[in-house]
């Protein structure tokens, strides 16, 4: 099996979706550089994202769409039909420098990655995981739906089943859209509930291969434990996907200021963990995340399950620099960042008793998945 590989590239490092949007945050080059400083990332693990030509992203989006999109980048300037039809010069999808060449690169990652794991492997694309964007408009902060061109790289590239899992506190309503009647796709989401975009209900069953749990805010790695145990890993080992797609959002997390709940970072990289044996090959994708001390860290440690390094219980001296060079500027004020958001990569784990919304919710599904079986 070849070494899990990092796609990434310097575009994300020298672009922002402006000076107060939720993305004017440093999150891939954080990771990139977090990863390198604990010498996780030789240069034979890292590869150069392309950027996918709009060919590519016609399989998915309108071609009237991504030319919206190209002439607003270069001109930056959108009109009042343009903003109506398309939803591009909005506060959430705003005009910046690089609003096309930026997710064009990460859905020409998510290309990338399926052919890299033809034969099986893992890859890391933490640019990935934009699960809103939809066929012919922006949505969310997600102008290209690069999770459903990963699974269609992967079907292109030899893959006939692939379970999609998503634990970001958005529910992925551009995944569904494109993949919900599709019995070969199997899609799991857990995500905050009544947080937009307010899909992703319990009952949602599409052709019979859409779980979606909604969590409660307050939500722990207790809930989450017993969610993936009870309800993911059954899922998907049942579904025998001969690829997997995970969604590793990073905005589950206690810090986040885009969810309420409350996981450690320790709940995302069990998950990791524990599907990586259920398929041959896996695409690890990011997706949320708005806190830069906690994305950065969340999604190096992903990395590091990855590859199985130790995490170490302090960073040293040139990885904790990584971290305590960042900044974040909230609407009133520069956030002070807590200790060990730039002192250690691992959470306290968040641990409180499961919630009863989470039991009844496992124990619909359950018993949906024992009829459907």
């Amino acid at each position: 099996m070849p070494a899990p590989r990092f796609i990434g590239s310097e575009i994300y490092r020298h672009s922002s979706y402006g000076a107060w949007h939720p993305l004017r945050i440093p999150r891939v080059s954080t990771v990139k550089d977090l990863a390198r400083a604990l010498g996780w990332l030789p240069p034979s693990a890292f590869v150069q994202s392309p950027r996918a030509k709009p060919p590519a992203l016609w399989r998915f989006h309108r071609p009237d769409y991504i030319a919206a999109l190209q002439d607003a980048e270069r001109t930056q300037l959108v009109t009042a039909e343009t903003r109506a039809r398309y939803a591009l010069g909005t506060p959430s999808n705003p005009v910046f420098p690089e609003m096309y060449r930026r997710p064009a690169t990460a859905v020409g990652g998510s290309l990338l990655a399926g052919e890299l794991v033809a034969r099986g492997g893992v890859v890391y694309s933490p640019a990935g995981g934009t699960h809103h964007g939809m066929p012919d408009r922006a949505n969310g902060f997600c102008y290209l739906n690069d999770p459903v061109f990963a699974i269609r790289s992967l079907r292109d590239n030899g893959a006939t089943r692939v379970a999609y899992v998503d634990i970001d506190a958005h529910h992925p309503d551009g995944v569904e859209a494109a993949f919900a009647s599709d019995p070969d796709t199997c899609l799991v989401s857990t995500h905050e509930a009544g947080r937009w975009p307010r899909t992703g209900a319990l009952t949602d069953r599409g052709a019979g291969q859409v779980w979606n749990l909604p969590m409660p805010a307050g939500s722990t790695d207790d809930d989450m434990a017993m969610v993936l145990d009870q309800l993911i890993l059954p899922v998907v080992d049942d579904f025998r996907p001969d690829a997997i797609v995970l969604q590793c959002g990073a905005d589950a997390v206690a810090e986040d200021p885009q969810s309420r709940m409350t996981l450690s970072n320790n709940a995302h990289w069990a998950v990791v963990a524990a599907l990586r044996p259920l398929a041959p090959r896996m695409v690890v994708l990011g997706g949320g995340g708005y806190n830069p001390w906690s994305v950065g860290r969340l999604w190096t440690g992903v990395w590091g399950t990855l590859v199985g390094a130790e995490i170490p219980d302090r960073l040293p001296p040139a990885a904790a620099s990584v971290l305590r060079a960042l900044r974040w500027i909230g609407p009133q004020r520069e956030i002070t960042p807590q200790e060990h958001w730039t002192e250690t990569l691992r959470d306290a784990p968040r641990n409180a008793p499961v919630t009863e919304l989470v039991r009844d919710g496992i124990s619909a599904l359950v018993a949906r998945r024992s009829a459907w079986v």
